[in-house]
C-alpha cells in the first residue's frame, strides 16, 4: 500500500491506455553497468511503452562498488531483467563509457539529441549533461525529498524517525535539492526488515519516475513541478556499519515511530 497527498493506493498502473497510441517521449536514460535501481525502472517505463532512444551506462569500478552495495540492501528481493536483455527486446542501443560526468558521456548525449535525460542509479552527476537537455534531467530518489537528501535513504529514514518513501525531481548541481515531480510515502508495516524497506522504495521510484515520463509526454510535467523548500536534516552520506546495526535492531524491536499496524 502506498500513500499521496492523503488517499491511499493498492498499486499504481502506469500503462494507462494503449501505448502506441500515446505521445513517446524522446530521452537518454543512464544507468550504472546493470545496477537494480535501474533495471527495476527500465521495466517499468518500458511497460508503460515509455522506450528511452539510447541507454548510456558507467562501465566502471566504482559502478561495480555501487552495484554491489545496493544488492546486499535488498538481499533476498527479486531483481528484475538485466538491462541488456530488456534493451535487446525492445532494439535499443546500449553505449558503454568508462564515467557518465566527462566530455566523452556529454558528446554521446549531444549526438543523440535527447529533450530530457533520465536517470535509472548513477553517480552524482554534475558536469556539463546537466546542462544539455532542452527539458532537464529527472532522477528517482528512494527517499521523502526534501527531508531525506543523499545516501542510503531507508537507513537514515528508520533511524530518525522521517517517514519512509520516494520521490522524482528534476537535478540541480545541489545533491537532491531540485523541483519536485514527484513524492509518495511507502506504509511500513511491524516486522518489515531493512531489505524490504530498500526495495519496495526502490519499485516506488520507478514508478514516480515513470509517472513523471509519462506527465512529460503528455505536456502534464511543467504542472506537476514544485520548489521541494529547506530539509530539516543535514544531507546524508553513505551510513556505517555501526548505526546501521542500531536501524536494524531499532526494526526488530518495533521502534520506528512511522508504521502503520
Amino acid at each position: 500500500m502506498v500513500q499521496t497527498a492523503g488517499t491511499t493506493d493498492s498499486h499504481v498502473d502506469c500503462s494507462g491506455t494503449n501505448p502506441m497510441t500515446q505521445p513517446q517521449p524522446h530521452f537518454v536514460f543512464m544507468i550504472l553497468h546493470e545496477h537494480p535501481y535501474g533495471r527495476e525502472m527500465l521495466a517499468q517505463l518500458l511497460a508503460a511503452g515509455l522506450r528511452p532512444q539510447l541507454v548510456l551506462e558507467e562501465d566502471s569500478e566504482i559502478g561495480a562498488v555501487e552495484r554491489q552495495k545496493f544488492l546486499e540492501r535488498i538481499r533476498g528481493q527479486p531483481v528484475n531483467r538485466s538491462v541488456a536483455s530488456q534493451a535487446g527486446d525492445h532494439g535499443i542501443p546500449i553505449v558503454s563509457v568508462p564515467v557518465h560526468d566527462d566530455e566523452h558521456s556529454l558528446a554521446v548525449v549531444q549526438e543523440a539529441e535527447p529533450d530530457l535525460i533520465v536517470l535509472g542509479g548513477t553517480r552524482i552527476i554534475r558536469g556539463n549533461l546537466l546542462e544539455f537537455p532542452r527539458d532537464g534531467v529527472l532522477n528517482a530518489h528512494p527517499g521523502l525529498l526534501p527531508e531525506c537528501r543523499g545516501s542510503a535513504s531507508p537507513a537514515w529514514s528508520v533511524y530518525h524517525d522521517i517517514q519512509i518513501g520516494s520521490s522524482c525531481h528534476f537535478c540541480t548541481p545541489a545533491i537532491d535539492e531540485g523541483d519536485l515531480v514527484g513524492r509518495r510515502t511507502v506504509s511500513v508495516h511491524r516486522g518489515a526488515r531493512y531489505e524490504d524497506l530498500c526495495y519496495r522504495t526502490l519499485v516506488m521510484a520507478g514508478t514516480l519516475m515513470t509517472q513523471a515520463v509519462r506527465a512529460y509526454a503528455d505536456g502534464r510535467l511543467a504542472a506537476l513541478r514544485r520548489p521541494q523548500g529547506p530539509s530539516p536534516n543535514p544531507t546524508f552520506r553513505n551510513m556505517p556499519d555501526g548505526l546501521l546495526a542500531v536501524v536494524r535492531q531499532k526494526l526488530r524491536d518495533q521502534t520506528y515511530a512511522h508504521y502503520v499496524d
